[in-house]
């Protein structure tokens, strides 16, 4: 049988009305979790679990997935109206979404984001059903010294998106990756930086520092600038994107299709990776990459494209090789085991109703969630109406509950002041903060690839050489470090050209 006979008999097991119902519940869910600061899929997935054990495999599984790529739906909406990441992969919508927010453009930019999400999700889907098969034994050739190598990629991507000076990039990267080692050593469990403090055993909250250094920096700043005229009451016609906006939007929701799925099916990269490369791509291929942090579009549309395109993508390992790539697909692989299903490349010809009747149902959940998200805009949008003095107590009030409601940590609370005034600080210093957290982020899985790759060379630094995959790595490594220093001369070259011209 072809894929295409496949995906009709998973259609039909997706269109039960059981089935329907638990995908509704689940993106409805997603969506609420994602716009909820400090929660995300991963917490949204967690709390609803216990309710997936008496439920067969697939509607176990259409419900977690569901909750999966509808938080990142919601995530953009916090990002783009309140500068607050909504979940972990939001962090770059922040960046151009909050401006086009205060052009007055939030409408347009929560409707591309929603767009470009439904167009990611659903190529990312049509990629699971067409090559998960084919890419096991890619995937299995990725080791630990590929995988080191691939992350330093990611790390140098970062320096190209960043909107600071590349000295002061680097100073968050390694103050990302100097946070990163707080906690509990990963491989020997040895106590560092944690000054005797068990809440630091397990190292920095990720959403406590996001949350400080976007959400609490942001009202901080707020109190030093006098607000002298309040949004007006949109229109139908401004919260859609405009003709000039689509046509902006088009190319970058492709590409970041594309780049999504590309870094979903590596495991352990994930959302943010991709999240950021989207962004360097689309900052380095724009004409006027001065607009980027200033409301750009596609710095909108590329990475929230590549946000969902990373979901579908995530599957493959998860259902191929058995392998979680990121943590929320270890939720979904405990939800599997305990319905007796197991994950790997026996999956497909053993249990044809789940794998089909996810992917149909993942098809069928990005139409539930453009239905769900974009009737909502003009609701989000006049959100921003209100008087700051209500505004900001109400954004500081749901960044606690989010911080809050995922370990009922009163310490997380207090990273999370402590982060929103060393945030407001970097910030009127002119750093960028993005980069800090991705480095965080990839901080751990950084450290370990390394130590792994040595452990296995016995010392041998040769072993990053070694292999086609590593040495694919390596190649990617150094092309990305020469592109950034092209793309960083033209732009200084442009910059002085258009300073003479003037």
């Amino acid at each position: 049988m072809s894929a295409l006979s496949y995906l009709a008999d998973g259609l039909w097991v997706a269109i039960q009305p059981k089935n329907l119902l638990f995908c509704f519940i689940g993106c409805f869910w997603g969506s609420i979790v994602g716009v909820l600061p400090g929660l995300g899929p991963l917490a949204g997935m967690a709390l609803l679990l216990p309710l997936t054990f008496s439920l067969d495999a697939t509607g176990a599984i259409i419900m977690l997935s569901g909750i999966f790529y509808g938080a990142m739906y919601g995530g953009s909406t916090t990002s783009i109206l309140m500068r607050i990441p909504g979940e972990a992969a939001s962090v770059v919508t922040c960046i151009d979404g909050y401006e086009m927010a205060r052009k007055g453009r939030a409408g347009g930019a929560l409707s591309i984001a929603a767009l470009g999400s439904f167009v990611g999700g659903i190529l990312s889907v049509v990629g699971l059903m067409l090559v998960a098969p084919k890419l096991a034994d890619a995937m299995l050739a990725i080791g630990p010294a590929a995988e080191f190598t691939i992350l330093l990629v990611a790390l140098g991507i970062s320096i190209f998106a960043a909107s600071g000076a590349i000295l002061k990039t680097l100073l968050m990267i390694a103050l990302g990756l100097l946070l990163a080692m707080v906690g509990l050593d990963p491989l020997t469990a040895t106590p560092r930086f944690t000054f005797g403090t068990l809440e630091l055993s397990d190292g920095l909250n990720f959403a406590a520092m996001s949350i400080g250094l976007f959400g609490v920096s942001e009202i901080l700043l707020s109190f030093g600038s006098t607000i002298t005229e309040r949004p007006k009451a949109p229109k139908m016609r401004e919260l859609l994107p405009t003709k000039t906006e689509l046509k902006e939007a088009t190319m970058p929701t492709l590409r970041g299709s594309f780049i999504g799925f590309i870094f979903g099916i590596v495991p352990g990269v994930g959302h943010i990776v991709s999240t950021f490369a989207s962004y360097a791509v689309e900052k380095a291929l724009s004409k006027k990459p001065e607009e980027f942090g200033q409301g750009a579009v596609a710095g909108v549309a590329g990475p929230e494209t590549a946000n969902n395109a990373t979901t579908g993508a995530a599957m493959i390992p998860l259902l191929v090789l058995g392998i979680p790539a990121i943590p929320v697909t270890a939720v979904l692989l405990s939800a599997l085991t305990i319905h007796g299903v197991q994950p790997g490349p026996m999956l497909i010809s053993q249990h044809p109703e789940v794998f089909w009747g996810l992917i149909a149902s993942m098809i069928i959940g990005n139409f539930m969630l453009v239905v769900l998200n974009l009737p909502l805009v003009g609701l989000f949008v006049s959100m921003l109406r209100l008087p700051y003095g209500f505004l900001a107590p109400s954004v500081l009030l749901i960044c606690i509950i989010g911080v809050y409601a995922m370990k009922a940590s009163s310490f997380d609370l207090a990273v999370m002041i402590a982060f929103g005034v060393f945030g407001y600080l970097l910030r009127l210093m002119s750093f960028d903060i993005a980069p800090l957290l991705l480095a965080f982020v990839l901080g751990d899985r950084l450290e370990i690839s390394f130590r792994r790759a040595l452990t296995i060379s016995e010392g041998d630094y040769s072993i990053f050489l070694k292999g086609p995959a590593a040495q694919f790595s390596v190649a990617l490594a150094a092309a990305v470090v020469i592109g950034v220093a092209i793309l960083k001369l033209r732009q200084a070259r442009a910059a002085k050209a258009a300073e003479g011209a003037a």
